[in-house]
Order: structure tokens, then sequence, then C-alpha cells
């Protein structure tokens, strides 16, 4: 492997304890990740010695707090390649990012008739807030399929993307791992005039990302899935964008002046941040991806591809055809998260069998219900590898499937 994994792991407290006599396994980083020691001293530190309101108080920790907060804002604009923090809102999570671009840009710009593009692929996260908009504007979505390899089929790409407002699509999907070609999703939607949101959720953990390189128009991130906090995350736009959207919600922070007769806003990307934010989470992302940047994205990703790659091997080897693998079987366009099921064994009949044996995987419909009902299966478990694991986790792994086999009495011949 690439890195030095045992140095890493010493870095997160949590991946020291034991279950049942075993080594925590944690194979669950798509859900959330773990915390390196980094991040939980950043955020005590600044609790104990530096806390106050930002953007508000003149008095010496108050003007720390907002020094540190715009720092961290700037950090994180400067790991997804965004040309100014200016650009990057925080948010409550990548969710509620998704959800202001929906309400705000949508309302504003979007009316009956008008269409939405996603992707069979998408979370939730991405799906509900454009039927709400459908619901209360008329708009119509459609969607692109997935083909027999896991993988976006373009083939009517164009007719699909005929006459669309915005493609809303994954960078990397959480349930099939598969990587999207963004630059050339982002060039077809151009050409039909559409503008194009990214769910980078699952990708800026794990991959370099670039918001210009990908000309895209507006991404969504979240802290917890990258060794951050939970409770924070961003929307990038360009700024021309922001400029034209009203504010999402109101109250204090995000206006420059009340009146009886109204309000005026602040200036972006304060427009978007009412009431009092989320100061220490965004310290704390900022250490996390000052973790990140120490070991550098490009390390990260090549450990990852290795390891899937083992994995995938791994299990192939161990169960063949009796366990199905869900996502490309190669790892060009793939991330670290496998899911797989056994025909005759519920996802989470394996799940708490793993449990008992200390590996944590996750089962369930991975907030994707559309994706499995195109799968036709109700539920996946679901292992996703992160910078912290390595060749042994994946052997765990599959001694913990091979007892599941057998615990539920599946002829292995």
């Amino acid at each position: 492997m690439s890195l030095d994994i045992a140095r890493i792991r010493a870095d997160f407290p949590l991946l020291a304890q034991e279950h049942n006599g075993h080594r925590l396994v944690y194979l669950d980083s798509a859900s959330s990740a773990q915390k390196p020691q980094s991040v939980m001293h950043a955020m005590d530190e600044f609790m104990e010695h530096s806390y106050a309101n930002v953007h508000r108080g003149v008095y010496a920790i108050a003007e720390a707090a907002t020094a540190r907060f715009e720092a961290a804002r700037a950090t994180v604009a400067g790991f997804i390649g965004a040309r100014e923090s200016a650009e990057l809102a925080f948010t409550r999570n990548a969710t509620e990012a998704i959800n202001l671009v929906a309400h705000s840009w949508g309302r504003t710009n979007l009316a009956a008739g008008d269409v939405v593009v996603l992707t069979e692929m998408e979370h939730h996260a991405n799906i509900v807030p454009w039927h709400m908009l459908a619901a209360e504007r008329g708009i119509e979505l459609r969607w692109i399929p997935i083909d027999a390899e896991y993988r976006l089929d373009l083939t009517n790409l164009d007719e699909t993307l005929s006459g669309a407002k915005l493609l809303a699509v994954t960078a990397m999907s959480n349930v099939l791992g598969t990587v999207n070609d963004i630059p050339m999703l982002v060039r077809a939607a151009r050409s039909a005039g559409a503008h194009v949101l990214v769910d980078a959720s699952q990708a800026a953990p794990h991959l370099p990302i670039d918001v210009q390189a990908w000309d895209a128009d507006f991404a969504v991130l979240t802290a917890h899935k990258m060794l951050g906090p939970s409770g924070i995350g961003a929307l990038w736009a360009r700024r021309e964008l922001l400029e034209a959207m009203p504010p999402f919600l109101g109250g204090g922070e995000m206006i420059r002046d009340v009146r009886k007769d109204g309000f005026t806003t602040n200036d972006v990307p304060w427009k978007f941040e009412a009431g009092t934010p989320a100061i220490t989470e965004a310290i704390g992302w900022g250490a996390a991806i000052d973790y990140l940047q120490g070991i550098g994205m490009d390390a990260v990703h090549e450990h990852e591809v290795e390891l899937t790659r083992y994995a995938l091997d791994a299990l192939d080897a161990e169960f063949g055809e009796r366990l199905t693998i869900y996502g490309p079987s190669t790892t060009d366009a793939r991330g670290g998260v496998i899911s797989f099921l056994f025909p005759a064994i519920h996802a989470h009949d394996v799940s708490q069998v793993l449990d008992e044996e200390a590996v944590c995987v996750r089962a369930g419909h991975h907030c994707a219900k559309p994706l499995m009902r195109v799968l036709q299966i109700p539920a996946t478990s679901r292992a996703s590898l992160y910078l912290y694991n390595d060749t042994d986790d994946v052997d765990a792994l599959i001694v913990g499937l091979t007892h599941a086999e057998k615990f539920f009495a599946v002829d292995p011949t």
C-alpha cells in the first residue's frame, strides 16, 4: 500500500477499540468518516481558548473567532478549487445545500414545464428537493439511466438534456462507487443551455476535485464524510449566481439592514448564512482538510484504488457468483464503495453477523431507493473504504462473510 496505514490509524482514537474480542474494523466511511485527533484537538482548543460569536463582537476573542471561522471557509474553498472564499456558503450539510439551490435558484428560475435532469444513481438528497419543486411548480424531471456496468447510460444524453434548465448529478455514487465524468457531463449540459449542480459529498473525501476544472455552476459537500464533524456542509456556486439568488432563510447575519417596511441582504456568502453558524464545526472542518492535504489527495486516491482492487479480487476469489457485487468491475472510474448481496441472505442479517466480529458495514437502501428499484433489490450490504483501511480490514470482511454464509446455512458449493 502507498500509505503508512499503521501511522494513520494511530491518529484515530476510535479505531483502537475492540468489540467481542475483535479489533474494530470500520468499513462505513461512505456514511460518515472517523475523526483524527487533530480535528478533535482543534475544536477543543477553540472552545477552550477562543470561542465567541463571529462577525459581531469587536473584542479580542470575537475578532479571533471570526478570523478563524473565515480562515476555515478559505480552507474549504481552496480545497475544491474555488476562485474565492466568497463563493462558498456554509450550510448544515450537503442536503441543506441542495435544498438551498432548489428553493432559491430553482424557485427564481424554474417554471411549469421546465426540465431538471437527474440520474438513477442519485442520493435522496439530490432527488427529494426536486420532487418538492416539481409538486410546487410543475417542473418536469427526467432521468439518465444506468447501464449493465453500473455506469451512466449516455446513449440518449443529448435527447434527455434537450431543453433542460438544470442537470443535477453525483460525482460519485454512494451505492455503486461509480465515478462520473463531470467535465463531459457539464459540456453536454452547457450545449443544451442547462446549468449543472454536482453532488460532491462522496467524491470530495476521496478524490482531488476542482470545481473550476469541472466548469460546474453549483457543487455541494459535507464535512462529516471527510474526517470532519457533523452539522456543517457547504454550497459552492459561481459568484454571479449567488449574487442573483434570493436568500434561503431569513434572520440575523444574512441582513445588511432591517426596517419596518423591509430589509436588505448582506453580501455573499453571508446572505445565505442566517443565524449563528456552526463555528466550532467550521474550525474542525478546516483541521480535517489540513489533515487530508498533509497526506495528499492523490495519495489517498491511489491507496483507495489499490485497496478496492484487492477487495474486489478477494471477494471474487472467495465467493465467486455466490455474491453479487453492484458496481463497476474495474477501478479506472470507481471509488472504494462496495455494495454486495448474497441472494439467499438479507443484507441486514449479513451486517449483524459482521457486527459480532467487529466489522462495521452499512445495510439498507443507502438513501437511494430509486436505484434499488432499478436494481430490483430491497437493500444491499455496503463496505466503504478510506485512508485508514488496509488489506487486513478487507481480510476481516472476507472472514466475516464466510461465517455469515455458514451461519445461514448457505450451500457454498
